[in-house]
């Protein structure tokens, strides 16, 4: 074993605990925003290891959110991402769920009162729809969600929600996000599925379906009034269809 003196995390100059740092991260912040989207990214299960920007799940949320940008006000909307103090969901703690509450208070906080839509990648997708009772969520599109058996739905209420899933996803179920859309309805949410027809987990094949359609997404839900967005749009178009629309 080596003998000489360790510093650790805790005890190195300047170093800022997880747990104080801020959970929200701005991507773009230009003056006073009428709306804000933040970002959730994927993880694990089970993980507490810390959670980097570097990793693989958050890399995934980049070209969503670069797509997102274009698509939505530059000098109105305000952009940002959820940061993770660990990797993993970690069973009933649900540690993501308490860091997007978090970053929330921070965005309001910063900004003020604004309508916010969440965009979510699976573990970040059941995040984001499990934040969505916060009063300034209007909407969430959900990527490839993770919705477990008898995850809760009756904080969707009044909410808009959209998931997008591939049909050949072998990580998160599609089936069990159009069971979950099913009992979200139930519980009166406005919540659609549309399946990315050969779309993969890791939003890899047929890539630029996935942007665009976040992207469209998104911009329905910040500049539509109806429950259901535009009549022809994404949401609408999934609320349409029996089950599982498909692009």
């Amino acid at each position: 074993m080596d003998s000489r003196t360790r510093r650790t995390p805790e005890t190195t100059p300047g170093h800022r605990p997880a747990g104080d740092r801020p959970a929200l991260v701005p991507l773009r912040h230009r003056g006073p925003a009428s709306a804000a989207v933040l970002f959730l990214h994927g993880g694990r299960a089970d993980g507490l290891e810390p959670s980097r920007p570097w990793h693989v799940a958050a890399l995934r949320m980049r070209p969503v959110a670069r797509a997102v940008a274009a698509a939505v006000p530059d000098g109105e909307v305000f952009l940002g991402k959820v940061r993770y103090r660990h990797r993993g969901w970690n069973g009933s703690r649900a540690d993501p769920v308490q860091d997007a509450r978090k970053a929330l208070a921070e965005l309001t906080r910063l900004i003020g009162e604004v309508p916010v839509i969440l965009v979510g990648h699976s573990m970040g997708g059941r995040t984001a729809l499990r934040v969505a009772d916060a009063p300034q969520v209007g909407g969430v599109v959900a990527l490839a969600p993770w919705c477990p058996d008898g995850e809760p739905v009756t904080q969707l209420r009044d909410r808009r929600v959209l998931v997008l899933h591939g049909d050949r996803d072998r990580i998160t179920d599609p089936r069990a996000s159009v069971a979950f859309a099913d009992r979200a309805r139930d519980a009166d949410a406005h919540a659609g599925v549309l399946l990315v027809k050969t779309g993969d987990h890791a939003m890899l094949r047929r890539a630029g379906t996935w942007h665009r359609s976040t992207a469209a997404a998104v911009a329905e839900l910040l500049t539509s009034d109806a429950p259901t967005g535009p009549p022809d749009g994404l949401l609408a178009t999934a609320l349409a269809t029996p089950g599982a629309g498909v692009l």
